[in-house]
């Protein structure tokens, strides 16, 4: 005789689908009032009961998740895959744009503007902070213009997680949770620009602290890149790899404009790095006029991988930007593909686990999340990647907001590193100091927003 036979009590405990019908009033994944429960209204594991939910299955169990792991990890890397080749895209599309605008010697309003404007055209603050970095260390942008500029970007970073939080538009309450997730991460960085932008106008607070710190010289360093980027960028590269220098040459005002890029060559019409896209020997007189060396546009060629599928050679400016526009609309489509595949292994996953044991497994005191979040965004090396991909597990409800809030803190701090690294190999002391002057602002927002639980409530109550 089956056991649920013997026991007809916890067989209708395991058919419950409410937590009105189970004597420990827990709610579940799945059940039909998950929604209903706010986070006051979730009870206290015990350590024991997440160690059992997490490791005590039978064999039939362990393979399930690993089947569901194996799933999870496929469309997370393709997740991920397609988030490069929007930013690819994007960099492509509006590089010649974003350096134009970053070129500009404006006032700290505009600058403020200018920033975000720049990296939600790009997709990528890491790439604006690192363009901004090189432009102070070229002299082409004074320290306190490369502030404002910084502090925009920080608010233009937000703008991927929010186009992923409108992926899961399938249902409401997920909808609800996910664009609270990903707003929480907009709100506070808003709400620091509010405080910090009046303050630097009025004060110089960042400039001058920073300024206080800096060394007599910074000497040069090797240029880093993290384990994801090595994973994800050579697939996303072999499809579309864009051209930053593009970005750089326009903003300092090395060329006057993109068309000086074209029409792409190739010697002797051989598509690969060495023949279309590698550097002229200046001192040797090659130049790109005579046919010495070749010329790449906003797609380029990659030393280790070749040319990409969407490099044409002798393409015009129009014939990259239609390409760029291709990779947008088939990285979007994946996007959504990859989320929806991903958020219903995760649901499957999840079903009929206990919010009581997932809440005391993700609960983690703020501090740690903030170092955790910090630590994932060092290793990514895009604040956007860390939140894009927290966003729909704060859909599900397996990350409360209050723990996302710690975490997304953490990537605006991870996301500093790649300012501090670009300002190490260009050896430059202006570019340390607006490297720095992007850590201490958001670590001055931490300061400000998150310790107090009466400031905390802003950005929370806010999403």
């Amino acid at each position: 005789m089956s056991t649920a036979a013997q026991d007809p009590a916890k067989s209708d405990l395991t058919k419950a689908k409410s937590r009105r019908e189970r004597p420990t009033g827990s709610t579940h994944f799945g059940d039909t009032d998950f929604a209903e429960e706010n986070v006051d209204e979730i009870g206290d594991a015990t350590w024991g009961e997440v160690a059992q939910a997490c490791c005590v299955h039978d064999a039939k169990g362990w393979a399930t998740i690993f089947i569901g792991a194996c799933g999870a990890l496929f469309f997370l890397y393709f997740f991920l895959f397609s988030l490069e080749l929007l930013g690819n895209s994007a960099k492509v599309l509006g590089g010649c744009s974003a350096g134009g605008l970053l070129s500009d010697k404006t006032n700290p309003v505009a600058g403020l503007v200018i920033g975000e404007l720049a990296t939600a055209l790009v997709q990528s603050s890491s790439t604006t902070t690192s363009i901004i970095v090189t432009l102070v260390g070229a002299d082409a942008v004074s320290v306190k213009s490369g502030i404002y500029l910084i502090m925009g970007a920080n608010i233009g970073t937000s703008v991927t997680n929010t186009i992923i939080a409108m992926g899961q538009m399938g249902s409401g309450d997920q909808l609800e949770r996910a664009f609270a997730g990903a707003t929480v991460h907009d709100l506070f960085n808003l709400l620091s620009v509010a405080v910090l932008f009046p303050l630097e106008l009025i004060s110089g607070y960042l400039y001058y602290l920073t300024k206080a710190m800096l060394p007599d010289e910074v000497s040069d360093g090797d240029k880093w890149t993290g384990p994801l980027k090595k994973i994800v960028s050579p697939l996303a590269g072999r499809v579309l790899k864009a051209n930053k220098d593009v970005i750089k040459e326009v903003a300092t005002q090395k060329v006057e404009n993109c068309d000086a890029y074209y029409p792409v060559k190739c010697i002797d019409d051989i598509e690969d790095y060495k023949h279309c896209a590698s550097k002229c020997d200046k001192d040797a007189g090659e130049t790109h006029e005579s046919g010495d060396c070749g010329r790449v546009g906003l797609i380029t060629c990659d030393k280790k991988t070749g040319c990409p599928a969407f490099f044409q050679n002798g393409a015009t400016k129009q014939d990259d930007n239609t390409s760029g526009g291709v990779c947008l609309f088939l990285s979007l489509v994946l996007l959504l593909i990859c989320l929806m595949g991903l958020v219903n292994v995760l649901q499957r996953g999840l079903m009929g686990m206990s919010t009581r044991v997932i809440y005391k497994a993700t609960k983690v005191p703020g501090v740690f999340a903030i170092l955790i979040g910090a630590a994932i965004t060092v290793l990514v090396q895009s604040s956007s990647i860390t939140t894009s991909v927290l966003t729909p597990i704060v859909g599900l409800g397996v990350i409360q907001l209050e723990q996302m809030l710690p975490l997304t803190l953490g990537a605006n701090i991870g996301t500093t590193i790649t300012g501090l690294l670009a300002a190490l190999v260009s050896g430059k002391v202006e570019a340390l100091q607006v490297a720095l002057c992007h850590f201490f602002f958001n670590i001055t927002g931490i300061i400000i927003w998150y310790p107090l639980p009466f400031m905390r409530k802003v950005p929370l109550e806010g999403a």
